[in-house]
């Protein structure tokens, strides 16, 4: 068969396919994680053979700014089979990074060589260390056969279909010229920049969209809100939407288990010069000026985070950072009530941005369709595990495949009646909903109580969780310790990268050897947990400053501990803004917004009793029958959080003091679905 006559046949199936699945579908009857039908012929349109057999590359196209700094762009463009390069304008896909396009190009290019791609996609699919101490590579290689090189980098895929696909480098990294400015309003305004010039091409037909991971991600969620005419869908995976409270300084608490290794890696990055134009005799001198100018961007403030021994002695970076009105403290601030575009969001109830991920799905204004949520039970460097696999969401690059034909091509393929919540439920499996957090939750209270619940002995002290108040007073003691070291909580801090270790990643019981534990009954049927969650201490500290953290555990019947949420807070930074926190119906805090300012910092009074609310990220989860609900309070969360030296100094490192008293009550308020008979 010809193969231009073999192609329009193949290709007239699959439409035909699609048609007829979606003719069929109604919006709200999409019923597995997979797609039904309609996954599988979004699969074949990205497999199958495409239009255009061929990719061309322009290698580093200056795009000038307004102010006059040149970005470099690598333009991806399709090729027909005579070798020419296709001359109809398409619709053109934008990834803006700071990650440097040459690491896109080597991914790209590694992919791109015949058979090697599906070889390596299958070999990463293969990968099985389950049952060994290391079964946490396997959760992370799936990731790469889920299709996260390709969201990532360059999916060429999408290109011979019929796409442009620019890839730019921010301001300040990569090649581009300039100071990286991490979110600030020059940069955002160079997105928008870079939208309206793709947009003006000869090869593009005006109609944008926008990919990538993380960064880029986060870049994405804020072009949307700026509402650029010609940005018509964006596909952010990992998306963080208040960077401060997400991963920098989490509860007060300095992120110092990722903030520098990242700020390293994208420092070093950007100082990486372009050699072909060395060698072409045409190098960028005022690239190296930007350079020399501004060598390790944000750095001094990590410096001054770790080192400065007093309140009073922050430098004036440093402050900015904690100032509520700052730019600083703005730029790291989405809008994403102010999305007027489809959007289809990826996170993960463990990754680094898991606080933004259902917050930025809820917020933005369109309707359920248009926007789209999976939520996987996945760390910063793995989404997409499985994906494609029987029973698991279809791909990331044929659902972002899908989600532009529909709303750059206008191609009626059924992906908006997809989902348009996917989760899954830690506990359980992948399942299907319409809201987050699920309906039929209701608020309750589960109190803190001294007595044994007979289920640990290797906490610090075993305690109960129940419905019914404590009828004594009991003061607890914890200690600032380094058992976190083995705990979920750094797993997700480094990214998943230490989540390799199942025995530390899978078990919270390493870290509750520095811990207390109130533990529940056992529930009598499938219980749901669904929502953010707070935990309410009643606590004393002998110095003027200290650090709480809290984990909520489902613990099986073999005593397994696996954390499913978890939050911090800095004692003196306890403060919140009513206005921007939420209370359940029984009048107790659900989701606490702490300012996290100099200006609202209130010091502890040694010995003085002092309520402190911790709010833990949003979690799905269902407890089987059988296992029990488990709060865990520590007294330190390193390398998660750390205090900031000046408050560290304050605290002394001192052991901190629980009170459980019925005249001031500690408890946990959480999202109940069921009957767990308590």
């Amino acid at each position: 068969m010809n193969n231009g006559v073999g192609w329009r046949l193949r290709a007239c199936v699959v439409v035909v396919t699609a048609v007829v699945v979606s003719a069929f579908m109604s919006p709200g009857a999409q019923a597995v994680p997979d797609g039904g039908a309609a996954g599988v012929a979004w699969a074949a349109v990205a497999d199958g053979p495409q239009q255009y057999p061929g990719v061309h590359i322009d290698w580093d196209v200056p795009i000038t700014m307004s102010d006059g700094t040149v970005l470099k762009s690598n333009v991806y463009r399709p090729m027909d089979a005579a070798g020419r390069i296709v001359d109809t304008p398409t619709p053109t896909i934008v990834n803006m990074t700071p990650y440097t396009k040459l690491i896109s190009m080597i991914a790209d290019s590694a992919g791109s060589i015949p058979g090697l791609s599906d070889v390596l996609l299958q070999l990463f699919r293969d990968i099985n260390f389950s049952g060994t101490p290391f079964d946490g590579i396997t959760d992370l290689t799936r990731a790469f056969g889920g299709g996260l090189i390709r969201s990532f980098s360059v999916d060429r895929s999408l290109i011979q279909s019929g796409y442009t696909q620019v890839v730019v480098d921010v301001r300040g990294t990569g090649f581009s010229q300039g100071i990286w400015q991490v979110f600030q309003e020059r940069e955002q305004q160079d997105t928008l920049e870079v939208i309206d010039w793709a947009s003006k091409q000869p090869w593009s037909d005006g109609k944008i969209g926008m990919t990538g991971v993380s960064y880029s991600a986060i870049n994405q969620v804020k072009a949307a809100a700026a509402q650029p005419p010609a940005l018509k869908a964006i596909f952010p995976t990992e998306p963080g939407g208040d960077l401060l409270r997400d991963i920098l300084a989490t509860g007060g608490g300095f992120g110092i288990g990722f903030i520098p290794l990242w700020l390293a890696a994208v420092n070093l990055t950007k100082l990486t010069p372009d050699m072909v134009s060395i060698l072409q005799g045409n190098f960028d001198w005022k690239w190296l000026a930007d350079r020399a100018a501004s060598p390790l961007t944000f750095f001094d403030m990590v410096i001054a985070a770790l080192t400065v021994p007093s309140v009073d002695q922050i430098p004036p970076n440093l402050q900015e950072l904690l100032q509520e009105d700052s730019s600083l403290r703005k730029g790291m601030l989405v809008e994403p009530e102010k999305i007027k575009i489809p959007t289809f969001v990826i996170g993960g109830w463990h990754d680094i941005f898991t606080n933004s991920e259902p917050k930025i799905y809820n917020a933005i204004d369109v309707p359920p369709g248009q926007k789209q949520l999976i939520m996987d039970d996945s760390y910063h460097i793995n989404p997409g595990a499985g994906f494609g696999s029987p029973g698991y969401p279809p791909r990331l690059d044929v659902l972002q495949r899908a989600w532009f034909d529909k709303w750059l091509k206008g191609i009626d393929n059924g992906i908006d009646t997809y989902g348009p919540i996917t989760s899954f439920q830690q506990g359980g499996a992948w399942t299907t909903t319409d809201q987050f957090p699920r309906a039929g939750m209701n608020y309750e209270r589960m109190y803190l109580s001294g007595a044994p619940s007979g289920t640990t002995n290797t906490s610090l002290h075993d305690g109960s969780l129940g419905r019914q108040e404590p009828g004594g007073f009991t003061r607890l003691t914890v200690g600032p310790g380094l058992a976190s070291l083995c705990s979920r909580d750094n797993a997700q801090i480094t990214a998943g990268a230490l989540a390799i270790f199942s025995g530390c990643a899978k078990d919270g019981r390493p870290h509750e050897l520095n811990g207390l534990t109130f533990t529940s009954a056992p529930v009598a049927e499938p219980t749901l947990i669904s929502g953010p969650v707070n935990v309410h201490l009643n606590t004393v500290l002998d110095a003027t400053d200290g650090y709480w953290s809290a984990t909520i555990n489902d613990v099986a019947p073999d005593g397994r501990s696996t954390v499913l949420t978890s939050g911090q807070i800095t004692s003196s930074l306890r403060a919140i803004d009513e206005s921007k926190s939420a209370r359940s119906s029984n009048g107790d805090l659900t989701d606490p917004y702490n300012i996290l300012t100099l200006d609202t910092r209130q010091p502890i009074v040694p010995g003085q009793p002092t309520a402190i609310d911790i709010g833990l990220t949003a979690t799905d989860a269902v407890l089987q029958p059988g296992h029990r609900l488990r709060v865990d309070v520590f007294a330190s969360n390193f390398p998660r959080g750390m205090l900031l030296r000046p408050l560290l100094n304050e605290s002394e490192l001192k052991p901190q003091h629980l009170d459980l008293d019925p005249n001031a009550p500690s408890y946990v308020n959480i999202p109940i679905g069921g009957r767990p008979g308590w």
